[in-house]
């Protein structure tokens, strides 16, 4: 259980010191007050991923040269440290230089954002979000090959726009990303073939047990293996000035009665599978990880009509800290929900 939170020059906060409630807290207020990067920092200091930017400089307050996030648990304290562009990382006061290490016994975070509720029908980026996200807390090998992978494509993406490219460097490259990119892509198939079951049990509880077949593959880019893909693919990068085929392509294709998603569900049936998705994250990494994961929701009850609201409620797990974000109360109509009420006024508790 989280049990504290401070936070210096995180976004909107200069300074923020929070006993944490027992259960978790339901955060109101109006919109641009604080309450979304208040979960955010818990989400920073427990995985060291933020679901709203890949960027962790952006997390800097305006006119800061840092941010800091301190986490107490009842496992002891994590203190993560954004300057100079590199993260400094402590447990319990002892430096950490291993992502792995940091994250060995952290708890496992489920994320539902609005931004979410467009998982069916958004772009592929959305859908990669999601497992990278997941994927990091599953498998301790998913954030090293992620990384990797990403150096790797960064650098060939800069040689490809040069005017006069180096091609043994850009075969070099090749190399690097597809032996990354190989394990990457074999990791997010199991991720997708572990997570099938628990959307597909989610999704009929929020549909009220329809018989609609849900199913999840993970596509591909290009045919293995894929160096081969990135060697044919050479001329089409050259003109395009980037990489065009590999994990950072790939898709998660998502069907209801054997049919595309996206294409012919119905705007409640993709909400419904949206909702699915997301509390399928928190359903897979305890099953995992034995441990209940902290639920950070953020402002996505008011977007939910009345039967896939209660759904969600109804899904919340009882043995799990609960954070939710809101501008006001009046979609509860009724319901009840057993946590304490934080009001946030510009970036302040009160």
């Amino acid at each position: 259980m989280l049990q504290a939170l401070r936070v210096r020059d995180f976004r909107c906060y200069g300074q923020l010191n929070w006993e944490i409630p027992v259960r978790g807290a339901l955060l109101l207020g109006d919109n641009a007050q604080g309450k979304t990067s208040l979960i955010e920092a818990i989400c920073v200091g427990l995985t060291l991923h933020s679901p709203r930017t890949g960027r962790l400089s952006r997390l800097v307050r305006h006119g800061c040269a840092q941010f800091g996030v301190s986490i107490d648990t009842q496992h002891g304290r994590r203190r993560v440290v954004w300057q100079a562009h590199r993260l400094e990382m402590q447990v319990d006061g002892n430096e950490v230089r291993d992502y792995t290490q940091y994250l060995n016994a952290a708890s496992p975070v489920a994320w539902l954002g609005n931004r979410d509720l467009g998982l069916v029908s958004g772009a592929a980026e959305l859908r990669r979000d999601y497992l990278d996200f997941l994927g990091t807390q599953w498998h301790p090998e998913y954030r090293a090959e992620l990384l990797n992978y990403k150096r790797a494509l960064k650098s060939r993406n800069l040689l490809l726009r040069h005017a006069r490219p180096d091609m043994q460097a850009l075969r070099s490259y090749a190399d690097v990303l597809a032996r990354h990119g190989e394990r990457l892509i074999a990791l997010r198939e199991e991720l997708v073939r572990l997570l099938e079951p628990h959307v597909v049990e989610h999704h009929a509880r929020i549909s009220g047990h329809s018989r609609e077949l849900v199913a999840l593959r993970y596509d591909l880019s290009t045919r293995p293996p894929l160096l081969q893909g990135i060697a044919q693919a050479l001329e089409a990068d050259l003109r395009a000035g980037f990489t065009t085929v590999g994990p950072h392509r790939d898709d998660v294709r998502l069907s209801i009665g054997g049919e595309p998603a996206a294409a012919y569900a119905s705007e409640g049936q993709q909400r419904t599978l949206a909702v699915a998705l997301m509390l399928a994250q928190a359903s897979l990494l305890q099953t995992e990880t034995g441990s209940a994961p902290v639920l950070l929701i953020d402002d996505i009850f008011g977007e939910l009509d009345p039967q896939r609201r209660k759904a969600l409620l109804r899904a919340l797990p009882p043995d799990g800290q609960v954070f939710i974000t809101t501008t006001h109360l009046s979609w509860l109509e009724g319901e009840q929900l057993s946590l304490p009420v934080q009001r946030i006024h510009q970036a302040t508790l009160v």
